[in-house]
């Protein structure tokens, strides 16, 4: 069984930065792909970022240039480093694992509990 557990969110002022971190847990299992999503209140869940095991990265156009989002393989952790953040940035972040899992290597996909954002002054 593979966990995931997000850390890193808290308050902060319009302008400051915070970094979001992912991290898996389990045994025998493997990512393909990690991705950040987000819920605004009253708001439809959306993608934020997500990148490959590749290294290959896709960012919705309202934070390019904004925020990086990063892996660390060996540690099975996803980063995500949001600068010049907004008001409208305030939601509640969770990261999706998309990989492998067991000894049949079986696709899965979990997620994490969230963590939440909330930009104000």
């Amino acid at each position: 069984q593979v966990q995931l557990v997000e850390s890193g969110g808290g308050l902060v002022q319009p302008g400051q930065s915070l970094r979001l971190s992912c991290a898996a847990s389990g045994s025998s299992f493997s990512i393909n792909v990690m991705t950040w999503y987000r819920q605004a209140p009253g708001k439809q869940r959306e993608l934020v970022a997500s990148i490959a095991s590749g290294g290959s990265t896709i960012y919705a156009d309202s934070v390019k240039g904004r925020f990086t989002i990063s892996r660390d393989n060996a540690k099975n952790t996803v980063y995500l480093q949001m600068n010049s953040l907004k008001a409208e940035d305030t939601a509640v972040y969770s990261c999706k694992m998309f990989g492998r899992s067991g000894p049949e290597q079986r696709y899965l996909e979990v997620w994490g509990q969230g963590t939440l954002v909330t930009v104000s002054s």
